[in-house]
Formats: structure tokens, sequence, C-alpha cells
């Protein structure tokens, strides 16, 4: 007897290249769930395969939908998981510790290194925010722990951390080094001091330092990119934007400025697509086009187009897909994560951060990016690390590291005045905007 199953949710819609709302589909043929929305809608009609397995195809979808409203992925009834060997998610693996907020951290993790001495400098100097959250003088003691344990283990790794610099920035790096040690002095006296305002501000400075001899661990580009994509604009390596919005009908909040990192080491493709068409100044006066308290989302041109028309081939410019996944050497390019079937995999650049900006495609073509971008504003507890349904599915190549917050200020009509690169504009390799010039 075939079961016929819906679950039905009223949720905010995937970022696509087009703002207009459509409704599920299912693919009777092969049970495969399609959605612009967020949250799934289960069928099972078939009558050639196992019920037994739509309903699990459906549990996981409802565990993976539950994940993002609960920030625990619930798992639906024992003993329709029993007896069935599909290659679905485990969701056992989706549950995992906290997922790291801060987007300057997962800059920093993501970086292509493995130098285990300066990641035992770095976790202490993090942990500081979560013993600032005690209340008032009383967490200046567990701060002074972090401090002591960050000072300990510098002294104590240094000369490792020093072999792990790239020798064309040793030089710069052993300056970052001496700014470091000087700076734990500095926020020892502070915690002494019991000046609890004054700790925040120099955990940054210090961190900031500790990027920095991370990033000049980096010795050139770690990997090639593949044939087909070599002649598009690539960033390899980082670079910084300033994106400056100007905010309608809002007393409290006029110009905001928003400062974003771009990742090229994980996402060389989409990064290097934006800040080509940055120098292009592509999106200087286009209005903001979404700001659903889901994503904040631009790009769209005006005219029939939705995406950039390169006036070299009078034809919109696409991108793959390109997902960076933990424990790669590379990307993967044109297929999700779940078309993979790579459903345990942790991608390095998760859409974890308030601020997270990723590109915008269709729905049900992988390789459609082209222009629209979005910013996830969803608290990460409601999207957790590798429990929810956008990491794998959308490349996320940068984070909003300055005035994040103010996104949720940005409305639909509100004006992006310019975007600017201030560092790493040396890091883009075939820039079509010169060609174009």
């Amino acid at each position: 007897m075939a079961a016929i199953i819906s679950c039905n949710f009223v949720t905010p819609r995937l970022p696509t290249n087009r703002i207009q709302t459509t409704h599920y589909k299912c693919n009777n043929n092969n049970g495969r769930v399609l959605s612009r929305r967020l949250l799934p809608k289960c069928c099972v009609k078939n009558h050639n395969h196992n019920p037994f397995q739509k309903l699990k195809e459906c549990a996981i979808s409802i565990a993976l939908a539950a994940g993002l409203i609960t920030g625990v992925p619930a798992i639906a009834d024992a003993n329709i998981n029993a007896n069935i060997n599909m290659a679905m998610p485990d969701v056992s693996v989706l549950i995992s510790g906290p997922p790291i907020k801060d987007p300057g951290a997962l800059l920093r993790y993501a970086l292509p290194i493995d130098n285990k001495a300066v990641r035992e400098v770095q976790k202490p100097l993090e942990d500081i925010t979560d013993s600032l959250k005690i209340a008032g003088v009383k967490a200046l003691d567990p701060v002074e722990r972090n401090v002591r344990q960050a000072s300990r283990t510098l002294k104590q790794g240094k000369s490792l951390i020093v072999e792990g610099l790239a020798e064309s920035k040793k030089e710069h790096g052993m300056e970052l080094l001496q700014k470091l040690e000087a700076g734990m002095d500095e926020l020892q006296q502070i915690v002494e001091d019991r000046d609890r305002d004054a700790v925040a501000p120099k955990q940054k400075e210090l961190l900031n330092y500790v990027g920095g001899v991370e990033e000049d661990m980096v010795d050139g580009f770690p990997y090639e990119v593949p044939e087909e994509y070599q002649s598009m604009p690539l960033l390899k390596g980082r670079a910084t934007v300033d994106m400056k919005v100007k905010v309608k009908d809002n007393p409290n909040v006029d110009e905001c400025v928003f400062r974003i990192v771009l990742d090229g080491y994980n996402a060389p493709v989409t990064a290097g697509n934006f800040v080509d068409l940055v120098q292009r100044h592509f999106y200087d006066g286009m209005e903001i086009q979404r700001a659903d308290g889901f994503v904040v989302q631009t790009g769209d041109p005006e005219g029939p187009a939705e995406g950039f028309i390169d006036p070299s081939t009078e034809k919109t410019r696409t991108i793959p897909l390109e997902i960076m996944v933990e424990g790669e050497k590379s990307p993967f390019y044109g297929a999700t994560l779940e078309e993979l079937g790579l459903y345990k995999a942790q991608t390095k650049l998760p859409f974890n951060a308030f601020g997270t900006m990723a590109m915008a495609r269709d729905e049900f073509e992988d390789n459609s990016g082209s222009s629209q971008v979005f910013w996830l504003l969803k608290e990460s507890e409601l999207t957790p690390s590798n429990a929810n349904i956008l990491d794998g599915r959308y490349a996320v190549f940068g984070y909003v590291t300055e005035n994040e917050g103010l996104l949720a200020d940005v409305k639909v009509g509100d004006v992006i005045q310019s975007i600017q690169v201030v560092s790493g504009l040396e890091n883009l390799v075939n820039p079509s905007y010169k060609i174009a010039a």
C-alpha cells in the first residue's frame, strides 16, 4: 500500500536569483524534494518504491527543519529508522558542540594552516568572550586565567610559531608576535587594575595580531583552481571591502558602513567574481531588494537580466557553486554536498555568524550564481553548524566583521552608496574590469 505524506511549513524563502515566491514541488519519479523555501515539504507517492524509505527522507527533512527552530535536530520514530540502509544523513552526527559564531574566529580557523602552537594561543584569547559573560568584575577572574594560559602557551610555543611563518612573510610575522607579547602584558595589567571595560577592546587587538600571524603562515595559494575556471576573476587570498549603505526612514540610523572580509582561500571563484564586480562599481547606487528578517539580499540589476551582463560577451556571467569542506585541499564545484552524498561533511565557511555572506542562485541550477548576494540574519542557534540546510547548498565567501548588527536595520529600498576594496586587491587575478576599462 502506498503511503502519502505531506509535511508543510510556512517559512522564510531560500535566497535565489528570483525575488518572487514559488511553491514546493515533488518529483514523483525519484522522490526528491525540490523547494525554494527554507523548510521542507515531504512527499511519498511512488508505488514502486519502499514507502519506509520515503518516510525516512521525510523524517530527516523534518529533523533538519526542527534544528532551525530549536537548535537541536529531532529524530522520527526509531522503528522507522531501523533496518533501512539508505545513503541518508545520520542525524546523530548533526548534533555537535556550540558552534563558533564570531566572524573573526571563523575566518581564523578557515585559514589553510596547520600550526597547533598558534591555535593554542588563539583559543584562550577567544575564550575571554565567554568569560566576560559573567556579570561585573567577577568576570576578571576567569579572564585572568585565560590571559595566563595564552601567555604561557605563547612562550612555550613561540619557536614553533616562528618556524611556521612563510619565509617571504617572516619579518612581518615576527613584528606581529612582538606586538602580541607586549599586548599580553598590557592585558594582564588591565586585569590587575580591575578595568573590565578595557578587556574586550584589548582582546580584539590581540586576536587581530594572532590572525595576522596565522595569515603570514600561508605561503602562496595552496591549490590549483580547476582548469575550466582558471580564466575567471579569482581572489587568491583575502580582501576586505567597506560597504556604505544609506538607510531610509530610520531616525536612529542614517548611514552604515559594513566591513566585510572576503575569503578567497576557500572560495576563490565566488570571492573573485564579487571583487571584480565591486571594481566595476556594479553595486554602487543599487537598492537592497530583500530584507525579511532572514536575509538581506541585493545584486539584481535593472531590466530583465537577473545577473551581471558581461559586455565582452553580452551574456550573463555565471559562476559555479563552490564549497570548501573541512579536510579537503580544494573546494568542490558544481554540486551541493547533499548531491555529492557528503551528508556528514562540515564546510570551512559555515552559516554560523550574523552577517554570513553568500552567493544567491536559481533554486534548481547549482551553477547559476552571478551577481546576487545575501547576508544571513538569523542567529546561529537557529542555523547551527552542520545541522542547517544552507551549509553545503550555497557558497559562503565572506563575513561582515564590523557593524554586522546593523544589518537588521537595513530595509528594502535602502541604497548601497558604494562598495570599496580597502585591502587585498592585489590578490585578484584575471580582473575583467581592467579589460573593460
